[in-house]
This record gives C-alpha cells, structure tokens and sequence, in this order.
C-alpha cells in the first residue's frame, strides 16, 4: 500500500466506526436523539409496567442486550385485545392490537433501564399474531409494533424482526411480541 493511501484509509475506518455497522447517520446521532421527547410528541404515556402473569421476569439483561418477555395488547383500562386475525379481527384492529403491545414494552423498557434515551438500538423483534389457518398478513400486523418503535427511536428503531401466525395465544390475546435492545454502555 503506498504511503499516500493511508491516510484515506485511516479516514475511511474512523467514519465506518462513527456510522457504525448500520451506516445510519441522522439527526438523532448528532445530538438529538430523543425517545422520551418522541413519546411526549406523539402523546403517549407509558402505563406502568405489568407484572408477569407466570414463573419469569419482564426483562433479562445480559452485557449491554436487554432481552424482554412477551407482551400483548393489554389496554389502560386493563381488558386485552382479544381474538384471531382473519375471524374475529380485522388486519387494521390487529395493527392497533400490536401497537398497544409496543407501548407496553415501552413500558416494561422504561421500568428497566430508567430512561428511553439509554435506548442504542433495538436488535430484533418477535410478533406472534393469533390467526385463522389462512390469514396471511402477519407482516401488516406487526407493523402496528415496528411502526410504533421508528416514531419512537427514528433510524434506531429499525430491527430485524419476524411475524408469525399461531394457533393460539395465551388467554386468546391478538397479538404477543417479544423483543431484544441494545443500550448505551454504563
């Protein structure tokens, strides 16, 4: 390599390594990153955070992931969302269904790490929707979940995701998602 390609290089890696993996560079990486501001916004207020209806915990964290339960749509007057997608709900009551489900991970998120903004990046998100054999719009279901975590966290909030049918959920909730976050080193 000639002495003069070095430099470049050097360059090179350093912007790498400030975009990070992602090659995301926004507004929010340049010191206006801000979920807490985002949910005030959108005027959201996170309910508090439910406790497992079983033998586990809300959240496990592990080095800087945070891995958490499931969680489906249970409303603030503390009845869920019930049904199967393709019998007893339409694909835009699921959407609905997956987006309260998103603002009680939110929730169990916050009760966790005292703060949204401690938030890097969300890494991967599970949805489960309850559906008839032949529903096949899962992805638009979820969506109401991963739609809700980009208004949120912006380009951070964009994860790697799968949306499933089941057979059935527990006490017949419509959807159930589970997810793991990346969080700002203490």
């Amino acid at each position: 390599m000639k002495s003069h390609q070095i430099p470049f290089l050097k360059f090179f890696l350093f912007a790498f390594l400030v975009t990070g993996t992602s090659g995301l560079l926004s507004a929010q990486d340049s010191g206006k990153y801000d979920p807490e501001a985002n949910l005030k916004a959108l005027g959201i207020s996170l309910p508090e955070a439910s406790n497992p209806v079983a033998n586990y915990v809300n959240a496990v964290r592990v080095g800087n992931l945070v891995f958490l339960a499931g969680k489906g749509p249970k409303k603030s007057d503390g009845t869920y969302i019930t049904g199967k997608l393709g019998a007893d709900l339409t694909v835009a009551q699921g959407y609905e269904a997956a987006r309260i489900a998103g603002i009680n991970q939110l929730a169990v998120l916050k009760a966790e790490l005292g703060n949204l903004n401690r938030v890097k990046r969300l890494v991967k998100v599970l949805g489960m929707v309850n559906a008839t054999p032949g529903f096949t719009d899962q992805p638009e279901v979820i969506n109401g979940y991963s739609d809700l975590m980009v208004e949120v966290f912006g380009q951070r909030g964009k994860h790697a995701r799968a949306a499933v049918g089941m057979g059935s959920l527990p006490r017949g909730i419509a959807v159930e998602v589970e997810m793991i976050v990346e969080v700002f080193e203490e």
